[in-house]
């Protein structure tokens, strides 16, 4: 088994591609292993030394770090990746994606239109790119023009999000839906 590994935009995280399907058809978010139980593969890299997040894409790993080194710390996450998917465990525990637990999405019944517009535009234009760079963004909100997106794997915390919110996907949202004004991370 081949592990890639690309840098991202985010200088204290880093992409992991094993080659095969991570989290087909969903994402997870792991800020620290209390949150991670229900992944056994995050749980393993939380147990790696200054490792501060895990991200779990569709095809693609992302680990965030804190205080240590990416030379000490990523032959120990290869190393586990691999270890992962040779033993044949599961990447969540459960048979079934459960919906993600950011909290409920929120806008004003009237503005349906308008937020499935919005959301459209977010997983067919903007998610595609930043998930390339090892992150994700989804929808959280809408009120009075503004669109609030939560900001997952290298996007959060990356030097580079503001400009990506600000003058990419604000911009794009913008020309497309004129009620939107605004573009906020949460």
């Amino acid at each position: 088994m081949f592990i890639q590994t690309e840098a991202t935009p985010n200088p204290a995280t880093l992409k992991f591609l094993p080659g095969k399907p991570v989290l087909p058809g969903g994402t997870r978010d792991y800020r620290d292993a209390n949150t991670a139980a229900e992944s056994p593969l995050a749980q393993k890299l939380f147990s790696v030394k200054g490792v501060a997040g895990v991200f779990l894409g569709q095809d693609f790993i992302t680990v965030t770090r804190s205080g240590a080194e990416w030379q000490h710390m990523k032959p120990a996450i290869l190393g586990l990746i691999m270890d992962h998917y040779l033993s044949g465990a599961p990447v969540l525990l459960g048979e079934t994606l459960k919906a993600e637990a950011q909290g409920e999405e929120f806008f004003e019944e009237g503005d349906a239109e308008v937020v499935s517009t919005i959301k459209q535009l977010l997983d067919t234009r903007v998610r595609p790119a930043v998930a390339q760079d090892g992150g994700d963004i989804t929808f959280h909100g809408f009120r009075e023009g503004v669109v609030f997106l939560n900001m997952k794997g290298s996007c959060a915390g990356c030097p580079s999000s503001t400009a990506t919110l600000k003058h990419g996907i604000e911009n794009l949202l913008r020309h497309f839906v004129p009620e939107v004004s605004e573009v906020r991370a949460v």
